[in-house]
């Protein structure tokens, strides 16, 4: 009887190696549309690994279900007796985690006084820009990763040698450092480590007592637990956030409207991932309405809500209820330029991408993940969603366009397929 180091999780020795998978994915709480997806996967591979109908033979994916399962020894998964794996820690690898990893989980207990005192509003505006770069810059993981350390850092140090209205006003920078941390570490960070993210940035809001920090961090902790397979979970904790809010929206600024949409887009694509139709346009037109009452050109400064993204929005809660002409038709209507974030533009082409595919349109398909990826070459690389998409085409598009969708394939490091 194998024991999984840090987690509950005993797998008999007698298990096949599609069982053994399939124990610690239901352990996790993991959909098999979710961990195929992590490894750039269609469920149906995946399926067929866990019935034992088709064999686990490459490496590379062996590696890559065990580090998106969060183990550290890749023969828990095979089963080598007395042969160990390590598997580097993460979900999918980026070599800018470990720099973080530190940060954030080697937090020190005791912090020297500063020799000056923290400059908060230059703190402020250094995650102002950073939240910039993230939207801005097509390779936005690693330039924002090289940058959060530090920011993590001085932001500790600000909130424990700070008082009064300067220590609130650093809580509230903190609280928006971890939500940057939690952005920018999607899908690559160990479980672990995404969920003190996410707990910290919300605790530092609430620490503060601002609103709107405390909606911005609900955001953000209901993207992990989205991910993790909690939709009820998700959509609490933004509908609780979005409660919070209300009452100060009449006089607040723009920005305070600008989460409470935000949450609404949330629950949006929750409630269609979840496959409740009806929920998920309500809430996507409680955005809608609150785009309406802001300034045409608004756009939030970290959520990039406003116009243009309650229209992508709307592209991605037709895919994901799998309305595909619907999907592809909002998408025909819309202007890829009105949205200033080069991220978020990259993810709506593969919201359409996703809406080709359903239709059986390759071509098409193929053409905009190259369009996806030629605008954020991140996004597409660190997106399970997309890495999907690319593997989809890499096996499925015709004869003609294989070569070009395996050259895709290799660009963001999709190299094996069974």
């Amino acid at each position: 009887m194998a024991t999984e180091k840090g987690h509950t999780v005993d797998i008999p020795d007698d298990l096949t190696t599609g069982q053994r998978i399939r124990l610690l994915r239901e352990s996790r709480g993991m959909s098999r549309e979710m961990l195929a997806g992590m490894c750039g996967r269609g469920t149906d591979w995946l399926k067929k690994i866990e019935n034992g109908e088709r064999q686990l033979r490459q490496n590379a994916l062996v590696h890559r279900l065990a580090a998106a399962l969060q183990l550290s020894d890749a023969s828990v998964i095979t089963g080598t007796s007395g042969v160990s794996q390590p598997v580097q820690l993460g979900r999918l690898h980026h070599p800018g985690m470990p720099p973080i990893w530190d940060a954030v989980m080697n937090r020190r207990l005791t912090i020297a006084r500063p020799t000056r005192p923290v400059d908060v509003a230059a703190l402020q505006g250094r995650v102002d820009q950073t939240w910039i770069l993230w939207h801005s810059s097509g390779n936005n993981r690693t330039e924002v990763l090289r940058l959060l350390p530090a920011l993590i850092r001085d932001a500790e140090t600000g909130v424990r040698s700070l008082e009064g209205d300067e220590r609130r006003a650093a809580l509230v920078a903190t609280s928006d450092i971890y939500r940057l941390t939690g952005q920018a570490t999607a899908y690559i960070a160990p479980a672990e480590l995404a969920w003190v993210v996410a707990d910290r940035a919300l605790s530092a809001a609430q620490d503060a007592d601002q609103p709107a920090a405390i909606a911005a961090a609900a955001w953000n902790m209901g993207n992990i637990l989205r991910e993790t397979s909690y939709p009820e979970e998700a959509l609490q904790v933004v509908t609780e956030a979005a409660d919070l809010i209300r009452p100060h929206l009449e006089e607040a600024p723009d920005d305070w409207r600008g989460v409470y949409g935000a949450l609404q887009l949330h629950a949006a694509v929750t409630a269609a991932r979840d496959g409740r139709s009806g929920d998920a346009w309500r809430y996507w037109g409680a955005g809608d309405q609150v785009a309406k009452s802001l300034p045409a050109s608004y756009v939030h400064p970290s959520t990039v809500f406003g116009r243009a993204n309650v229209d992508f929005h709307a592209v991605s809660v037709a895919t994901d209820l799998r309305t595909s002409r619907k999907a592809l038709t909002l998408a025909d209507d819309i202007d890829p330029d009105a949205m200033p974030s080069v991220e978020r533009r990259a993810r709506l082409w593969v919201e359409v991408a996703r809406g080709h595919l359903q239709r059986g349109d390759h071509t098409a398909a193929l053409h905009v993940m190259q369009l996806a990826h030629q605008i954020g070459a991140e996004t597409v690389q660190f997106t399970p969603s997309a890495l999907t998409a690319v593997t989809d085409l890499w096996q499925g598009a015709p004869r003609a366009l294989r070569p070009e969708a395996a050259r895709l394939a290799e660009k963001i490091g999709l190299r094996e397929v069974g």
